[in-house]
């Protein structure tokens, strides 16, 4: 496991677990990228709650899986992406039209390509899931 990107860490750990059928992940790395993508995941219903475990150090999350994921993983480099040019990413990153999200960062704080394409925005590509 690679500690250069820690969100990469942690996506393919919840991947190799989801994998596994198994419904809970104990995740060492903690930070508040790691806790946003995690939260635009559970709101788009890939992985179900979470909760922070204190252990004295960095602090850990305890993540229940649902089952619905396929596939995620961090997206490398990060491009930088205009409001008009997300079809691109999307044909590159998900299976089909209308299926999986990618997170994005923008000005406005991160969010899914598609609330990125409604409020106009452009930002650069973090992760995709679907």
């Amino acid at each position: 496991m690679s500690m250069n990107d820690p969100l990469a860490a942690v996506l393919s750990k919840i991947l190799n677990y989801a994998k596994i059928s198994n419904q809970e992940v104990l995740l060492k790395n903690n930070s508040k990228t790691i806790k946003k993508v995690l939260d635009i995941m559970k709101e788009n219903g890939y992985v179900g709650a979470f909760e922070e475990i204190k252990d004295g150090k960095a602090g850990m999350l305890k993540l229940h899986l649902v089952g619905k994921l396929n596939n995620t993983g961090v997206i490398k480099p990060r491009f930088a992406v205009k409001k008009d040019q997300f079809e691109k990413y999307e044909k590159r990153f998900l299976p089909s039209r209308d299926f999986g999200i990618i997170i994005v960062s923008t000005n406005k704080g991160m969010m899914t390509h598609a609330e990125a394409k409604s409020k106009g925005i452009g930002g650069k590509l973090i992760s995709y899931c679907y």
